[in-house]
């Protein structure tokens, strides 16, 4: 009980636990994303809803009436997006990462010949900002040769691994929010700022 007190507690007054993720920590989350970005450049984007975290897709899950019917959900997006000419060229890890120590826990140590329990963070979670280019097919009208409509987003990543592992599983960011993370990672601050999302788009002929 008291341990959970004090977890509520640290959330209530939005401790920072922001931290300087040690530099391996901060590379493998990065090569992590990147290999799920190869992944659905390649058109596997089965990939990424299989590497989605797993208690945020149990709540979308549940806001999308199951788990057979989210992920009915999201294949049928994938085919329209196949269907409309939808190709994604190139997703990427770009700017400076952000990391947090989260999932609060204790720990059994050993201190002047006595065993006591202690607070620690069991994940890290780290924001990593991204880019991804895709284009989009446009009929050409009256004989004219299809035009190229090439989006560039800018986003990124919510990848969480366990301390003990490289076993990186992710969110993406454009569908989650500040409240929805501190629902998930309750020691995140209240000041939290996500990294920024924006489209900008070039016509080629």
């Amino acid at each position: 009980m008291i341990l959970l007190a004090t977890m509520l507690s640290m959330a209530v007054s939005g401790v920072d636990a922001q931290v300087a993720a040690p530099a391996e920590v901060t590379a493998a989350a990065v090569a992590a994303v990147k290999a799920m970005g190869d992944q659905v450049v390649l058109g596997r984007h089965q990939e990424a809803i299989k590497r989605m975290y797993p208690q945020w897709k149990e709540s979308v899950a549940k806001r999308e009436g199951g788990m057979e019917k989210l992920e009915a959900k999201l294949a049928g997006i994938v085919k329209q997006m196949n269907e409309q000419g939808v190709q994604v060229l190139s997703f990427r890890p770009e700017g400076v990462p952000t990391a947090y120590e989260v999932g609060p826990g204790k720990e059994v140590v050993e201190e002047n010949g006595k065993k006591v329990e202690k607070m620690i963070y069991k994940q890290w979670l780290l924001l990593i900002p991204t880019v991804t280019e895709y284009r989009i097919t446009k009929p050409g009208k009256g004989g004219e040769l299809p035009k190229f409509l090439v989006i560039t987003s800018s986003g990124f990543q919510v990848a969480i691994s366990d301390k003990d592992k490289n076993d990186w599983t992710f969110i993406d960011g454009s569908g989650v929010t500040v409240p929805e993370l501190r629902r998930l990672f309750i020691t995140l601050p209240d000041t939290l700022v996500l990294p920024e999302i924006k489209r900008d788009h070039e016509e080629k002929k």
